[in-house]
């Protein structure tokens, strides 16, 4: 039997996410939080591993991005978490651009 591998899902245009900006979505069940740091774009999981709670109103600076509600700040590109409250890393996904468009493998 040949392992079903996941295919990229096109997730948003490259322009609605600014700089130091951040776009959520669902993507086959899970939440996906893409965001703008240092140039770069990251995929990571949308909830924190702390409360799981949201993390699209934290903010988003030097490729981290610290969660609205305790201020665990977490490595967008490791999922790493950065300091307590949280302990556990976020999810990270593979990310690429296609023809201006952000796409996402969950």
């Amino acid at each position: 039997m040949i392992p079903v591998t996941a295919a990229f899902t096109r997730f948003c245009e490259v322009s609605q996410v600014p700089p130091n900006g951040k776009k959520a979505a669902k993507i086959n069940g899970v939440w996906v939080l893409v965001c703008h740091s240092k140039d770069r774009y990251f995929a990571v999981s949308n909830i924190c591993s702390h409360q799981v709670k949201p993390l699209i109103n934290g903010r988003v600076r030097n490729c981290a991005i610290t969660c609205p509600v305790h201020g665990a700040k977490f490595n967008l590109e490791t999922g790493e978490a950065l300091n307590l409250p949280a302990t556990k890393p976020i999810d990270t996904y593979e990310l690429r651009i296609v023809d201006d468009w952000i796409e996402v493998k969950v």
